[in-house]
């Protein structure tokens, strides 16, 4: 029943992951969108009129959001009043968006946001749920330090490093420890398409503002653990260096990595530990959980953005070409969908977690 359903707010309804937050949430089994939030260019006007031609999914704009009226997102107390829970995809300056989306959270209203400003506040989990969701223990020191009773900030962790990051999850027995990655990045990372940016069109740009320091430190906190109410940085001997690439791809980041072990893993060993990996989302079968989180594929061009970016829904992770180097120990080649995996459905699959888990209720 649709008002049993827990009712969800989007900030930054109007941008490309916002859109993809709606896609992803029509026809939820437990969210119902209930508001729908943007600057104040957007307030007062029907949504479907607030997009105009600027829609950029693969699928129609749904029913059932065309007519809700949009709200401005400044306006927190009025947002807020409406839902039991936000997912932010808000597009403003990072001291901005750390002080709406704590606004937001001290209405007692949880946000899980897909932005970047939390990721190193350090009572702020950052989830990927197959691999630290017990990272979101940490939320009871955030919300003492809020003054909040149910309201707090999760984040989902960066686009770029879900192509690899999970193939290290699943490898943690054999100790990885020096990483090179380079990864190739869609253009909607970006939050473009072609029509929006033609001159990507057989281009490449070796340059994303903030994305290497994001892949090299980001799986650092993912590996850490929480101690004295906030998350601390893996401290191990796992050192990551990155290159980030924008490529002429609409969606999917790929990523070339070589790395050591301190172990000496053989390659059935490495390949079966992709395969047999699992987390609580597989063990709770979330309704946005890939039923397998990571698949490896035998063939030597593979994976490939054509044949394996959907994998799962997109919510899944391709592993190909692993092979012993010459210098490393070994090299791969990963793939993910950075705006299902890596962005909104991320961000999903923590809220349907966070509500696994008790965190997220109705008001």
């Amino acid at each position: 029943m649709a008002d049993e359903k827990i009712k969800v707010g989007i900030l930054g309804a109007t941008g490309m992951v916002g859109q993809r937050f709606i896609t992803l949430l029509d026809q939820h089994p437990w969210f119902e969108i209930k508001t729908l939030a943007a600057s104040a260019h957007s307030a007062g006007k029907r949504y479907e009129d607030a997009v105009g031609d600027k829609w950029k999914m693969e699928v129609p704009m749904p029913e059932d959001v065309k007519d809700l009226v949009v709200k401005n997102v400044a306006d927190v107390e009025e947002v807020a009043g409406d839902v039991d829970f936000v997912f932010s995809a808000v597009n403003m300056s990072k001291d901005e968006i750390r002080a709406i989306e704590e606004e937001y959270a001290k209405t007692e209203t949880p946000v899980v946001s897909n932005n970047s400003a939390h990721r190193w506040t350090p009572d702020v989990p950052m989830v990927v749920p197959e691999i630290n969701p017990d990272h979101f223990e940490v939320i009871k020191d955030q919300r003492k330090r809020l003054g909040t009773r149910r309201g707090f900030i999760a984040v989902k962790p960066n686009c770029s490093i879900q192509a690899y990051t999970p193939a290290l999850a699943a490898w943690k027995q054999f100790g990885p420890k020096e990483v090179v990655v380079s990864t190739y990045q869609a253009i909607s990372g970006a939050g473009k398409t072609f029509k929006d940016w033609p001159e990507m069109v057989g281009n490449i740009i070796p340059f994303i503002s903030g994305e290497e320091e994001k892949s090299e430190q980001e799986p650092l906190k993912v590996f850490g653990h929480v101690e004295n109410g906030e998350i601390v940085k893996f401290g191990g001997d796992l050192k990551i260096t990155s290159q980030c690439i924008r490529v002429p791809v609409l969606n999917g980041h790929t990523a070339t990595v070589f790395l050591n072990f301190k172990e000496d893993p053989t390659k059935e060993e490495l390949i079966e530990a992709l395969r047999s990996y699992e987390g609580e989302p597989q063990r709770l079968a979330l309704p946005h959980a890939p039923k397998h989180f990571i698949q490896y594929l035998e063939d030597d061009n593979r994976p490939q953005v054509a044949l394996d970016v959907d994998f799962e829904g997109g919510m899944g992770v391709s592993i190909g070409r692993l092979r012993k180097d010459s210098i490393f120990d070994w090299k791969f080649v990963g793939l993910a969908h950075n705006t299902l995996r890596g962005a909104a459905g991320g961000a999903v699959e923590c809220a349907e977690m966070l509500k696994a888990l008790g965190y997220i209720t109705k008001k």
